[in-house]
């Protein structure tokens, strides 16, 4: 065994590059697959773990309080099956739509004296807990806190001030706010919520089985709504499962770049070392002694890259998997400690097998085969293809050059399945990037030239880094009056104007918020998959996932009901995208069901060129009473994070493709050492020998250029599908049909950039070597 290290320490030595690249490509690719399988992993138990840890309510069941009582509630926490159970909380729907805070919708708020509790236990991030009345907590995940902070007054007309005092999440959304049970009680308790844990609760089926355990003895009809977790659960892991496919597919890539390049180092090795190995064992060394040499040779970069490769991993991990999962609060989530073990113990074995084949043909060789093989110069394999390019028109270092490549065929294929996963890859890339960009602009344009600014009623005041006041003023102009004011600013290009308003539709049991626009509608307002946008009065729109849970479609008619009317609809339009809760109109059907009310959002897209704090400072001289809501951009921030992933992770895989073929001209010019030198002697200079190496991987590369153009873009129409049916989004043909016929032809070229890139260097080095050291007849 110490005769098989010394010489595998040998050959280490005497072939540092090959070593080097050999533990790059494992890091690179080691670093991608811990990155994909924690993703994946965590996709699939980081919900259950983090949602048990929490006591999460299995079912949230909300009663009406004038068919049950508080006792007769609490009496069902001793049912059969019930592991836990948390309250009666009273419950009652505040109406923010007569506030400066209406775009918060309507607000479910529960009467709870603490963030615990066996149920449902709080995780209470910012500011404090209600201790008195006149207090309130929002559910509020990190990063949508900005929109009301803590210390403003929500004034509720008829109603008690509340002042925001904290901030906290809860993962089964049980409320949209809390307060005291006193604040409750003051006002007035519409229903009672129950929060309920199960012994079994794993399917629909069985959580179907536990509410009909739970209502048993009810009085019939004291059943509001019903919430389930597994709803929840496929909610919040959208995003996560929208990673998956791309991180999953780019670590496939690696790993299949990474075999290549292994195997291809190898069979250079066996190949130029052919006399080494009659030499080993011409003095002793048995066939599976040598084989080990091989084999022990590739294991010491392995292990060393596959090490750093797997803690480089889990620190790239930790930002993608927090940003995925923001969902779930302030949370740790690291990668699954089985990840790392099969990225360890895996990532060797594939090495393992790729080395092996080219190894076990250093194993075959007899002593005086393999010493006479390495005295040989070439087996003549691809002569009748040289002297046909050598009667080519074709300038002499580039027939010379592209003849290379058929004189190791095995080398050239491996090569160039490499590039052509490198042009597969930044096809994809460009797609997804595409797409993504695409689909954000249809689905939400909310872009940097667009503000928000709030107009309703009662609205606190700006301070320039200090939050809002307390203090709050009225709007000083109507609504009309506002509306001519901002289109009348200099800087404005379009203008729309939007009134939300709580609704709710017969059978559907969650609350909705329908959304009216008016003025520039069409240009500021989501894009549209199917229909047409709401042009008159009795229209709406809805998006895909709305339609899909309640099984309608465009044309079916739809009841919409407020507090004080209940106005048929019929759904003229399919957006993109949107929450499952919110419908979008004309301003024509606010008389409907909101006569007489003004918009309390304005939408303002600036012209190019136009400073926003200028543009602010207009809006606040010419209303005091307007405010500049802070724009969420956990969307955005999800687009950057997707682009910036797949960027990253192609800049690595072509970088690792090209030290591919940076490997293979190494072993081309390193076997035909001495004919090069043969071709400097007669008059070749060192320009045409680079020339002559850099066009034999270019040829290359237009191959993988035509290999790989339509395998990127069959790639990227699969994961754009599976991304977006993982969202639970439709995929309409604008998401797929990105590429231009320009673009295409630069991701053609891309072959050659990155052949030519991993060719140049080792060419001109190969170039300037010294003709009489290379001509010396060992």
């Amino acid at each position: 065994m110490m005769a098989v290290w010394q010489a595998s320490r040998g050959m280490v030595r005497r072939r540092r590059l090959q070593t080097t690249v050999i533990g790059i490509v494992i890091l690179a690719a080691s670093a991608t697959i811990v990155v994909a399988l924690g993703l994946l992993s965590v996709a699939s138990s980081a919900f259950d773990r983090i949602y048990s840890a929490q006591n999460g309510a299995h079912l949230s069941l909300t009663f009406d309080a004038a068919k049950v009582s508080a006792p007769q509630l609490a009496q069902t926490a001793a049912r059969p099956g019930v592991e836990a159970a948390a309250g009666p909380f009273g419950v009652v729907t505040l109406d923010t739509s007569d506030t400066g805070y209406a775009y918060l919708g309507r607000l479910t708020v529960a009467g709870r004296p603490d963030p615990g509790g066996p149920v449902d236990r709080l995780n209470l991030w910012q500011g404090r807990w209600p201790a008195a009345p006149g207090e309130i907590v929002l559910n509020r995940p990190p990063g949508e806190a900005g929109l009301v902070p803590v210390g403003d007054r929500i004034v509720l007309p008829g109603r008690p001030t509340l002042t925001v005092v904290g901030f906290a999440l809860s993962l089964g959304n049980t409320a949209d706010a809390w307060v005291t049970p006193d604040q409750l009680t003051a006002l007035g308790p519409a229903g009672w919520r129950m929060l309920y844990r199960f012994t079994t609760a794993a399917t629909a089926a069985d959580l179907a089985a536990d509410q009909s355990t739970v209502l048993a003895g009810l009085p019939a009809g004291s059943l509001r709504e019903s919430q389930s977790y597994l709803a929840v659960r496929a909610k919040i892991s959208a995003t996560p499962q929208a990673f998956a496919p791309f991180l999953v597919f780019f670590g496939i890539l690696a790993l299949a770049v990474a075999a290549l390049i292994v195997t291809n180092v190898v069979s250079g090795a066996v190949i130029t070392g052919f006399r080494h190995i009659g030499v080993l064992k011409a003095i002793g060394f048995t066939p599976n002694q040598v084989l080990a040499v091989h084999l022990v040779m590739v294991s010491v970069p392995t292990l060393a890259g596959t090490a750093l490769g797997t803690v480089c991993g889990d620190m790239i991990a930790s930002p993608v998997l927090g940003h995925a999962f923001e969902a779930f609060g302030p949370v740790e989530i690291d990668v699954a400690g089985w990840v790392n073990v099969v990225v360890l113990l895996g990532m060797p074995a594939l090495v393992a097998l790729a080395a092996i084949l080219p190894a076990l043909r250093a194993r075959r060789l007899s002593a005086t085969e393999a010493i006479s093989s390495g005295r040989r110069r070439g087996t003549g394999r691809g002569l009748r293809v040289q002297r046909w390019l050598s009667g080519s028109r074709l300038p002499r270092p580039v027939s010379l050059g592209v003849g290379l490549l058929f004189a190791r065929p095995g080398r050239t294929a491996l090569t160039l399945a490499a590039v052509v996963l490198g042009v597969t890859t930044t096809t994809l890339a460009i797609g997804l990037a595409s797409s993504i960009t695409t689909y954000q602009s249809a689905a939400r344009p909310d872009t940097g030239d667009r503000l928000f600014v709030a107009a309703a009623g009662l609205a606190p005041v700006p301070v320039d880094g200090k939050g809002f006041q307390p203090e709050q003023v009225e709007a000083a102009l109507t609504d009309s009056g506002d509306e001519a004011m901002l289109r009348g600013l200099p800087g404005t290009r379009r203008l729309a104007a939007v009134l939300h308003l709580p609704v709710s539709v017969p059978g559907v049991s969650q609350d909705l918020q329908i959304s009216f626009y008016r003025g520039d509608s069409a240009d500021l307002s989501p894009s549209l998959l199917a229909g047409h946008w709401p042009d008159g009065p009795g229209q709406v729109a809805a998006s895909g996932r709305f339609l899909a849970e309640h099984g309608l479609s465009v044309g079916d008619p739809l009841t919409v009901v407020t507090t004080a009317h209940r106005a048929e609809f019929r759904i003229a339009g399919e957006v993109i995208a949107g929450n499952d809760d919110q419908l979008l109109a004309d301003w024509t059907s606010a008389a409907l069901l909101a006569p007489g009310e003004r918009a309390d959002i304005f939408v303002v897209q600036l012209a190019r060129g136009t400073a926003p704090r200028a543009f602010v400072a207009a809006v606040r001289a010419g209303d005091p009473g307007l405010r500049l809501l802070p724009t969420l951009s956990g969307d955005h921030n999800t687009e950057f994070l997707v682009i910036g992933s797949v960027t990253l992770l192609t800049l690595i895989l072509g970088a690792v493709t090209a030290l591919g073929v940076f490997n293979t001209v190494v072993l081309n010019t390193r076997e035909r050492r001495r004919d090069l030198a043969m071709l400097k002697s007669i008059g070749m200079t060192p320009r045409q020998v680079t020339l002559m190496m850099v066009c034999s991987m270019a040829a290359l590369g237009v191959a993988a250029g035509v290999l790989g153009l339509p395998l990127g873009v069959g790639a990227h129409r699969l994961m754009v599908l599976e991304m977006l049916h993982a969202i639970q989004r439709d995929v309409p043909d604008l998401f797929l049909d990105v590429y231009s016929a320009p673009t295409l032809v630069l991701l053609g070229l891309a072959g050659i950039v990155i052949a030519v890139l991993g060719a140049f260097f080792p060419a001109r080095a190969a170039s300037a070597a010294p003709v009489a050291e290379a001509l010396h007849d060992e």
